[in-house]
């Protein structure tokens, strides 16, 4: 008898489970696959390959519309590509936490300014907009023509028309110039081709990218019992043992420079309280909140946040630029006269922070290279609040998935969505975008990227320099994309050049 009572209670409640399940799942009106009970649409995940993501999301967004919905379990997960809708989010000032799917970097990042919240989000961006200041980027210009001309040197010898894959070289320069300007440390990347952190960054990029299609894997319980949870610890170590190395190398510099009482201090931007070279990590090192200095634990989550994004997102812009010059060489022809028009012929001439300020159609290619190949595809908030999305009420603990990529590409914002035309971002042809959250590649509102104006000196500096020297003669096919935290090209950009002199 107890026994029949026991099962007949257990199915009452899993029956009570369901029908509460169901019930909000049909409570929220936003078009998306058809769920079923409990699992949701996890089952359309099983087989999906890592590589294939955004082919996923596609196909989804052709099916539903710019905005549409999926349910993993109970947890609902919305895709949005509409301007509209993207500018509520983006410009509140109170839907600022990321998407839960974000915990899974917390074990690399830890609680960085990317993935931080509340608070502590404020007070880490007041401490690090200092870093950005123009007399501090201004002293980065030296940097960027000092790694640029070393990527130059490596890619001369592949300089015979025949089509080479740059993103391996692209990713060592761009590594060389985030660790020298942002750590104040030089690794020479680019000479030691076989570096242990590009290839970290890689691996872990594909494991976390698993745990995105590998829907199981998002329950914590289960990718601990998983190889790839023990996988994912090895490639942190290295990471981390590599970024640690960095800040006690430049700790000791700054207590011997501080020892023998010559701190380096640069007269001309003392008004700033900055010194000659001024590095991020120099920012860190002696910043405070409420009063006391960063913890070492503190200062390696930043160090982990911007060694990844820094390097990371600058290496697939340049990439993505260049392969789009060689494709059209009509533009690439007009950049290259803007270039000798503001340098002269001499392809060595170093480059000033008002010649990068010049180089105003360079921009706009480069502009609309993000448009097309945006670093980052996808950007996610998870909402603290329920939400009114054009009538329909969006429910607190949400997850909002924006499609900078997909949106960048919607003929309805940008007419022939798929034509590289550098000319959309003229300065008089700008007003025509309905809204500022129609063009997102730094995403926008307060979570906007804080180093987007170091990026576009570096991207600028680092195409120009290849410009100089080459003429990209031929490109390889389009490369299948997938996303990897970032955009990726799964089989490398392929691209001829030879040399211009």
């Amino acid at each position: 008898m107890f026994v029949q009572f026991l099962l007949t209670f257990v199915v009452l409640v899993l029956l009570r489970h369901v029908f509460h399940d169901w019930s909000a799942k049909k409570s929220v009106t936003v078009a998306g696959p058809k769920p079923v009970p409990v699992l949701g649409n996890v089952l359309m995940y099983v087989g999906q390959n890592p590589y294939d993501i955004i082919d996923f999301v596609s196909n989804l967004k052709n099916k539903y519309g710019n905005l549409f919905r999926v349910w993993i379990g109970n947890r609902l997960a919305l895709f949005c590509t509409n301007v509209k809708y993207n500018e509520i989010v983006l410009s509140s000032q109170k839907l600022l936490r990321k998407s839960e799917l974000y915990k899974f970097l917390v074990p690399w990042l830890g609680d960085g300014l990317l993935l931080s919240t509340g608070q502590k989000w404020f007070a880490k961006r007041k401490i690090l907009t200092p870093a950005f200041h123009f007399k501090i980027l201004d002293q980065f210009i030296e940097v960027f023509h000092k790694q640029s001309t070393v990527l130059v040197e490596r890619l001369r010898p592949e300089a015979t028309g025949t089509l080479v894959n740059i993103y391996p070289y692209v990713t060592l320069a761009a590594l060389d110039i985030i660790c020298e300007t942002a750590m104040g440390t030089s690794i020479n990347a680019q000479t030691d081709t076989e570096s242990e952190y590009v290839k970290a960054i890689t691996e872990l990029s594909l494991v976390l990218t698993g745990r995105f299609v590998k829907v199981w894997q998002r329950v914590d319980f289960l990718f601990n019992l998983s190889a790839d949870r023990k996988r994912q610890d090895k490639i942190i170590r290295v990471l981390h043992a590599f970024t640690t190395k960095i800040i006690q190398s430049r700790r000791q510099e700054l207590m011997a420079r501080a020892a023998e009482g010559n701190p380096g201090e640069d007269e001309e931007n003392a008004d700033i309280g900055t010194k000659r070279r001024m590095a991020f990590l120099d920012v860190l090192l002696q910043a405070t909140i409420d009063g006391r200095p960063l913890t070492d634990k503190e200062i390696q989550e930043e160090v982990d946040t911007f060694m990844f994004e820094g390097h990371d997102t600058t290496t697939i812009a340049i990439s993505f630029t260049l392969l789009l010059l060689a494709r059209h060489p009509e533009v690439q022809e007009r950049v290259h006269q803007e270039l000798v028009d503001i340098l002269g012929n001499d392809p060595r001439a170093p480059v000033s922070h008002r010649n990068l300020q010049d180089m105003k159609y360079l921009e706009m290619v480069i502009k609309e290279s993000l448009r097309l190949y945006p670093p980052v595809p996808i950007i996610a908030r998870r909402f603290t609040e329920n939400v009114d999305l054009g009538g329909k009420i969006v429910p607190e603990g949400s997850n909002f998935n924006i499609g900078i990529m997909h949106m960048h590409r919607d003929p309805s914002v940008f007419p022939d969505p798929e034509r590289f035309d550098p000319e959309r971002f003229a300065p008089d042809r700008t007003m025509e975008l309905t809204s500022p959250y129609a063009y997102v590649p730094f995403s926008a509102g307060p979570r906007n990227c804080i180093g987007q104006k170091f990026a576009m000196l570096e991207l600028k500096s680092t195409v120009s320099k290849v410009i100089r020297h080459f003429k990209l003669t031929s490109a390889g096919p389009e490369p299948k994309l997938t996303m990897q935290l970032t955009l990726k090209p799964k089989d490398g950009l392929f691209i001829g050049f030879v040399p211009r002199v």
